[in-house]
């Protein structure tokens, strides 16, 4: 059996693609993409067109750091650059098996794909829902 896909998510480019709000409360906005994901993942079995059996990887900086982990989501905290963490994730973990990243930062777009990553934008995350 072969290793399950690796989705790595950069949060902080995921979270900016949606002029909701977020620069008020960048830490509450991560953890609702990350409980997004969590619930994509246990109704579908699907995460940015890739189906089970996956890992999902959310990497988080600054603000976000804090936001923990939930079922089906690990949460890494970037110790400084998120996408130097996501690079490394993908040299670590995504040699051999099928690796997706999602984000819509062009210069990672290119380091991801040069280490052997698919790159998928935002738009293929869970929407968000309005506010109230």
């Amino acid at each position: 059996m072969s290793a399950p896909a690796l989705v790595v998510v950069d949060a902080a480019n995921a979270v900016g693609s949606v002029p909701d709000g977020w620069w008020r409360d960048r830490h509450g906005a991560t953890e609702r993409l990350r409980d997004r994901l969590a619930t994509a993942l246990a109704s579908s079995g699907t995460v940015a067109g890739v189906r089970e059996p996956l890992e999902l990887v959310l990497v988080v900086e600054g603000a976000a750091r804090r936001v923990g982990p939930v079922p089906g989501v690990r949460v890494v905290a970037a110790p400084g650059s998120g996408d130097d963490a996501i690079v490394g994730l993908v040299t670590a973990e995504g040699t051999g098996r099928h690796c997706v990243v999602v984000t819509a930062d062009r210069e990672l777009r290119r380091r991801v794909s040069e280490a052997g990553a698919e790159v998928v934008g935002p738009s293929a995350l869970p929407a968000s829902r309005p506010s109230a």
